[in-house]
């Protein structure tokens, strides 16, 4: 490979939209157990602009240190570049697509023309879908199958003793809050594809959009607010969570279950206690295969990933203050030519 410095989104101070610089930076080199990827495009996701702004959403004994400069992204798909000695199955020319180091707190560098990733976290990327769409599935996708499907891994749970453990979803009744969103599209069509009878939750403006996709029931939150219309459902995804999370115990069967994507700030421990409700969560991690899993899905039309915007890697402030402004259709995605 002839070229030595590469373009890159870095992050020289913590702040808003405004501190992604596009610059360049030196091209990374594959360590042992890694593929150079030469990348197309990058998913933009919740943790990106958490790094971006110091994790001020985070309590603070629980903010990461971070050494800056940092370039920010996980979500990737480009065509392998290089392949370390020591990596089998990969070869130069591959498509792939992948979610590269996370959890990884100091960013894993996907916002770039070049990302070196771990060859286990990656997936050859579906044949009958672009770039774009396989950069918008690998947070989104594995958030919802992680916590829906399967967990995946055994390492320790960051916000509860217990490991998270995902319930059958056959025959049951799953209510997705957030359901237009990244993780929430990509819910609705899992629990579908796991026979569930499915309850979205969203704005008016993308009720067609869900219903496309299957969903049994629709929910526009801006005109009835679904804890106070659904009753005995035997899983809520809250894809949002936080402190409100709670009032959708009151929509949960005596035995259901409360997934909150986001848990901190939720206060109704005793409540769900008195109503014998689960309340879980986890935190995404890389996974190779289940990518793969996800791929098959992709690839045979069973699951499809929506796309709310792109943009050109030089304009990442762009997408950052498209998100800022919600209600997402799909995901944003940064291309490179």
């Amino acid at each position: 490979m002839t070229t030595e410095t590469m373009k890159a989104i870095r992050v020289h101070e913590f702040g808003g939209p405004e501190v992604l610089r596009y610059e360049d930076t030196p091209v990374p080199g594959p360590r042992p157990g890694e593929v150079l990827i030469r990348v197309h495009a990058v998913g933009v996701n919740p943790p990106d602009w958490y790094l971006r702004d110091g994790y001020r959403s985070l309590p603070p004994d629980w903010r990461p240190p971070v050494q800056l400069p940092v370039i920010p992204g996980s979500d990737v798909s480009g065509v392998v570049e290089a392949v370390a000695a020591d990596v089998e199955g990969f070869a130069v020319g591959d498509d792939v697509f992948g979610m590269v180091r996370f959890p990884s707190f100091g960013g894993s560098a996907a916002y770039a023309e070049y990302v070196a990733a771990p060859a286990s976290e990656l997936s050859r990327k579906p044949a009958g879908i672009d770039h774009v769409h396989a950069a918008a599935a690998p947070m989104a996708g594995l958030t919802a199958w992680q916590y829906l499907i399967d967990l995946g891994h055994s390492e320790p749970n960051p916000f509860q003793a217990e490991k998270h453990r995902p319930v059958p979803l056959d025959g049951k009744s799953v209510l997705v809050n957030g359901a237009a969103g990244g993780v929430g599209h990509l819910a609705v069509q899992l629990a579908k594809w796991k026979g569930a009878h499915v309850i979205a939750v969203a704005s008016s403006k993308h009720e067609r959009f869900l219903r496309d996709l299957g969903v049994d029931e629709f929910i526009d939150y801006t005109k009835s607010a679904p804890e106070d219309v659904v009753r005995g459902v035997d899983l809520v995804l809250d894809t949002f969570g936080g402190p409100t999370t709670g009032r959708f115990l009151r929509t949960l069967k005596r035995g259901g279950a409360l997934f909150p994507v986001y848990p901190l700030g939720f206060s109704g421990a005793d409540e769900a206690a008195k109503l014998g409700v689960t309340v879980s969560a986890t935190q995404v991690r890389s996974n190779g295969s289940q990518l793969a899993e996800l791929g098959r899905l992709f690839e045979h039309d069973k699951v499809r990933v929506a796309i709310d915007s792109t943009f050109a890697l030089a304009d990442a402030q762009k997408a950052h203050e498209r998100a800022a402004r919600g209600r997402l259709q799909g995901k944003i995605v940064l291309t490179i030519a």
